[in-house]
C-alpha cells in the first residue's frame, strides 16, 4: 500500500486508497466464518435481513440478491415481511453488535426458534452474544476505540463497504452452491421498473 502516506489530492486518490484499504480488509475474513454463513444462507426456508443506517442499506442489497438466488429473503421492517420461525435466519449487520433498535429483534427470534447470523466488528458484544452464528469483519467503528483497524474513512465507512463486499461474496458462494449463472438470476430481477 505504498503512497498511502501522502496527502490525496482528490476524489480520485481517495477512491484508490478506500479500495487499498477494502483489499487489505477483505483479506481479514476467517474462511471457516464465511463457508458456515453460505451454508446457512443456503438452508434456510425464509431469510430475513436487518440493520441500522447503512448496514441497514447493506442487509437491503443483501436481500434483493439472495431473491435473485431463488431465496425467501425479507426486509425487516417492510410491510410485507412475513413472521419469523423454526428454519428461517435472520441476517443482522452491526458494526459495534449493540445497536439497541436490533437487539430485541435477535431475541426475539431465537425465542421463536430461527437461528441468528450476526455480521460484526465485535464478536463479543450483546448481538454476538445472542447468534448461532458470528461472522468477525474487519473495519473501523464510529466511535475510533483505541484498538480500531486503521482507515482513512469517517466512521463506520470501512465496515459497511466491507460488509457489501461479504454479503455480495456470499451470494456468488450461494449461486456457486445452486450452480447459478447471472442469466437465471437476472430471471428474478424487477420488471415494473
Amino acid at each position: 500500500m505504498s503512497g498511502l502516506h501522502t496527502a490525496p489530492t482528490g476524489a480520485a486518490d481517495y477512491a484508490a486508497r478506500i479500495a487499498a484499504e477494502l483489499v487489505e480488509a477483505v483479506r481479514g475474513i476467517h474462511p471457516a466464518q464465511a463457508e458456515s454463513f453460505a451454508e446457512a444462507l443456503d438452508r434456510a426456508a425464509n431469510i430475513f435481513t436487518a440493520g441500522a443506517g447503512r448496514s441497514g442499506l447493506m442487509s437491503k442489497a443483501l436481500a434483493m440478491r439472495l431473491m435473485h438466488s431463488g431465496s425467501s429473503a425479507h426486509v425487516v421492517g417492510e410491510t410485507t415481511t412475513p413472521g419469523i420461525g423454526p428454519g428461517d435466519l435472520l441476517v443482522i449487520g452491526s458494526g459495534s453488535g449493540e445497536t439497541r433498535t436490533l437487539v430485541p429483534m435477535a431475541e426475539k427470534a431465537r425465542a421463536l426458534g430461527a437461528e441468528v447470523a450476526v455480521v460484526t466488528l465485535k464478536p463479543d458484544s450483546t448481538l454476538a452474544g445472542l447468534a448461532t452464528l458470528v461472522i468477525q469483519l474487519p473495519g473501523a467503528s464510529k466511535s475510533r476505540e483505541q484498538d480500531d483497524y486503521p482507515t482513512i474513512q469517517p466512521m463506520g465507512s470501512l465496515f459497511e463497504q466491507t460488509l457489501l463486499l461479504f454479503y455480495d461474496a456470499s451470494v456468488l458462494r450461494l449461486m456457486q452452491r445452486r450452480e447459478l449463472d447471472g442469466s437465471r438470476m437476472y430471471g428474478r430481477h424487477a420488471n415494473l421498473e
